[in-house]
């Protein structure tokens, strides 16, 4: 079996605006005929079944994130800043991810479900009567935002424009890559939150910019201290990042799918308690992350051929979600689907600790749409994909309701 199978029809391009306006087709014949592909344009190699993903995510040692976990990243062969965590290896990659992870603790993330509700229900309850809305503009886009706003002490009145300048580094023209890196753009660098480092410096609160300016931890050198002022920008920005995209997208496609299976949307309506397992299903049917890549260390065999180290291996996530050896009948949309891993949140030492908030969001979002509109359509005519080459989501989703 050849790994390059491009001239039997095969072929896969994460720039390429067709192919990603609906990838599945073409996850499932990669699947069957090049579990193991490559693309020459690109020069990367990618696999797309739930085993071979799953395996790779969990190889850290073989498949590291340290130059970065998306191609073009990888490609520009540039020293990637300390703090950025989800491109960041053992043992530095432990050190700062212990950091943050007691500010995302199971107990403070359940504490704010009575704010992310009336966060919620803020946005929705003006549109009631209105005929319609945008799951992404007047849900998505706003609710995540106000609650990651809120955790890390970004002041209300400037949530919106931090969002947009954090979102706007993943937006691509259509069929180009995310970043062009010149010599003179620092990547991640979070200055635009430098302002509120400043004044938290001076007036300390319970968010979680003053506890990472607080947070004493030893260091890869054995050294005791806190973090620099440039580590901080970084974590704030990348906590920013991830605070409202996956959450986001993840809003858009249940307007989406649920509008194409109006059956189970009337379930859920009926029976809210099925909403938790709907999240799942959504997640795992539409990942806002359709791939992640790796650099390689060593040469891996897969299929009968060696892929030789120094290559970029593309994992493709929303293939092996989809893949019908792990998921029977995964091409299905079924909330009642049996609940089994997947792999929209990684695996291992990058899973996403945002994980649990992005559920308890989803689940809250769903509710609370499904109280005030219990029926919608899409307005197809006027929905857009958003332009970028690294998660997959709406830019706009305007329904229709009674």
């Amino acid at each position: 079996m050849t790994a390059t199978t491009e001239a039997s029809g095969v072929r896969y391009d994460p720039y390429d605006v067709e192919i990603n306006a609906n990838p599945y087709p073409m996850f499932r014949r990669l699947r069957e005929e090049a579990p193991l592909y490559r693309n020459e344009e690109h020069d990367f190699y990618a696999v797309s079944r739930f085993e071979d993903v799953r395996a790779g995510l969990a190889d850290k040692d073989t498949f590291i994130s340290g130059r970065g976990a998306i191609l073009e990243l990888i490609k520009a062969n540039m020293e990637i800043p300390s703090g950025v965590l989800i491109f960041e290896d053992p043992p530095i990659h432990t050190i700062h991810r212990n950091l943050l992870a007691r500010m995302f603790a199971p107990k403070k993330i359940r504490e704010l479900e009575p704010r992310i509700r009336e966060l919620t229900a803020r946005s929705l309850d003006p549109l009631v009567g209105a005929g319609g809305f945008d799951f992404v503009r007047d849900l998505g886009k706003l609710m995540p935002m106000w609650v990651i706003g809120g955790l890390l002490g970004i002041p209300e009145e400037d949530q919106e424009s931090v969002r947009d300048s954090v979102d706007a580094e993943l937006r691509t023209e259509a069929g180009k890559p995310m970043i062009k890196y010149t010599d003179d753009k620092e990547f991640a660098s979070g200055e635009i939150f430098a302002k509120y480092l400043d004044w938290r410096a001076e007036h300390p609160s319970d968010d979680i910019m003053t506890e990472l300016m607080n947070a004493e931890f030893e260091d890869e050198t054995g050294t005791v201290r806190r973090l620099t002022r440039d580590e901080l920008l970084i974590y704030v920005n990348v906590v920013a990042g991830a605070g409202n995209e996956t959450t986001t997208r993840l809003i858009g496609w249940a307007g989406k799918v649920l509008a194409d299976h109006p059956g189970q949307r009337r379930e859920l309506a009926e029976n809210p308690s099925l909403i938790p397992r709907a999240v799942e299903e959504l997640l795992r049917f539409e990942p806002p992350a359709p791939h992640v890549a790796r650099y390689m260390t060593r040469d891996v065999e897969y299929y009968g051929q060696t892929v030789p180290a120094g290559n970029v291996m593309m994992f493709l996530i929303g293939s092996a979600n989809r893949d019908e050896r792990h998921f029977p009948d995964g091409e299905r949309f079924d909330i009642h689907r049996e609940v089994r891993q997947h792999l929209t949140f990684g695996l291992g030492t990058h899973y996403c600790m945002g994980s649990a908030l992005a559920r308890l969001e989803g689940r809250i979002a769903l509710e609370e749409v499904l109280k005030r509109f219990p029926e919608w359509e899409v307005d197809l005519d006027e929905a857009q994909l958003s332009p970028t080459s690294t998660v997959r989501g709406w830019e706009t989703l305007p329904v229709l309701t009674p």
